[in-house]
C-alpha cells in the first residue's frame, strides 16, 4: 500500500518521539497545545462548543480555562503516541500503573467487554492491557487506508485481536465466548443504527446500544475502565472498575443512559483529560437544530 508523504512523516516522528524521554515529549506537547489553542480553528471551536453545553453552570472564563488545559492534554496525547505505538514493552509497562478492582484472570469464567471512553490516555491504557493480557479491540478504520494500516498494525504489535467496528456480531460473540475479552468504546456518535438519544450532560445525545446487545447475547459483564494521566509528568493509571450493575437490564435505552451517567461522573474527576474535540452532538434529535 502506498503511504503519503504526511502519513510517512508522522510515522517518522513518532518513531523519533518514542526514543525521547517522555516528560521532554509530554512538556513540549503541553506547550505546543498552548500555543495552538491561541489559533482559531475547526477543533477549538469544537471544543467550545462541547464545554458551553456540558458546563453552563460555569463562567465563560472557567470555561475558557478548562478548554485550554484539555486542548494541551490532546496535542500532548499526540505526540506521547510515540512511546505508545513504537515504544517497547517496558517501557509503556513502565509508565503505567494499575488500578483494577476485578481478578484479571477472571475473564475464562465468564465473558467480559472492557468498556473505554475516550480520555486523552486511552491509547496507553489498551497497550499497556494488551501486552499483560490476550485481548480483542473493536476499532473504527481510518479514511486512509495507509494511515489506517500503521495505526492497526501498531495497535495489534503485542497480540491485539484488532476487529472492525462494522464486522461481524458474531465473529464477536465468538471471540467472547472463547474467553477473550474485548475492548471497545462507545462514547461517540457513530449514527443513528442501533443507538438512542439519552442525556450526556443534560444534552441528547446519539448513544449506542450496541454494548447491551453483545452482553446480553453472549452473556458477558461489561466492566468500565478509565485511562488518567498523571500529575508530575509520572505517566498514566489504568483504573477497571467493578461490572456495571444489573447491565444489560434488558431495556437498551436505560442501558445507554447508564453508560453515559457513570462515563459523566468520571470526566468531572478529571474534565480537562476527556477528548472534548470530537463532535459528541453531531446528530441531534428530530427537530433539534445542529449545535456545531
Amino acid at each position: 500500500m502506498k503511504i503519503n508523504t504526511q502519513t510517512a512523516l508522522i510515522s517518522g516522528l513518532l518513531r523519533v518521539l518514542s526514543t525521547l524521554p517522555y516528560g521532554l515529549v509530554a512538556r513540549v506537547g503541553e506547550a505546543l497545545g498552548f500555543l495552538l489553542y491561541l489559533i482559531p480553528g475547526k477543533r477549538r471551536h469544537i471544543l467550545d462548543t462541547n464545554l458551553r453545553l456540558c458546563f453552563p453552570e460555569q463562567t465563560e472564563q472557567q470555561r475558557k480555562r478548562l478548554a485550554r488545559t484539555s486542548f494541551q492534554h490532546v496535542i500532548r496525547g499526540y505526540l506521547e503516541r510515540g512511546v505508545q505505538w513504537y515504544g517497547s514493552a517496558e517501557a509503556i509497562t513502565s509508565l503505567v500503573e494499575l488500578d483494577s478492582a476485578i481478578d484479571l484472570q477472571d475473564h475464562y469464567d465468564q465473558p467480559t467487554i472492557f468498556l473505554g471512553f475516550h480520555f486523552v490516555a486511552i491509547e496507553a491504557a489498551c497497550m499497556y492491557y494488551s501486552i499483560l493480557h490476550p485481548v480483542a479491540s473493536i476499532y473504527t478504520p481510518m479514511s486512509d487506508g495507509a494511515a489506517d494500516a500503521i495505526s492497526r498494525g501498531q495497535r495489534a504489535r503485542f497480540g491485539t485481536m484488532m476487529i472492525p467496528r462494522h464486522g461481524s456480531a458474531r465473529d464477536i460473540l465468538e471471540v467472547l465466548k472463547s474467553g477473550k475479552p474485548i475492548m471497545l468504546a462507545a462514547d461517540m456518535d457513530f449514527g443513528l443504527r442501533d443507538s438512542v438519544f439519552v442525556p450526556f450532560f443534560g444534552v441528547q445525545a446519539c448513544t449506542l446500544t450496541a454494548v447491551s446487545r453483545l452482553a446480553r447475547l453472549s452473556g458477558a459483564r461489561v466492566v468500565p475502565f478509565i485511562s488518567e494521566v498523571l500529575p508530575g509528568y509520572r505517566g498514566y493509571k489504568l483504573r477497571i472498575y467493578p461490572a456495571l450493575p444489573t447491565f444489560p437490564s434488558g431495556d437498551s435505552r436505560a442501558d445507554a443512559l447508564a453508560m453515559n451517567q457513570f462515563l459523566e461522573a468520571r470526566i468531572r474527576e478529571t474534565p480537562d483529560q476527556y477528548y472534548w474535540v470530537h463532535r459528541r452532538f453531531k446528530r441531534r434529535p428530530q427537530g433539534e437544530a445542529p449545535v456545531y
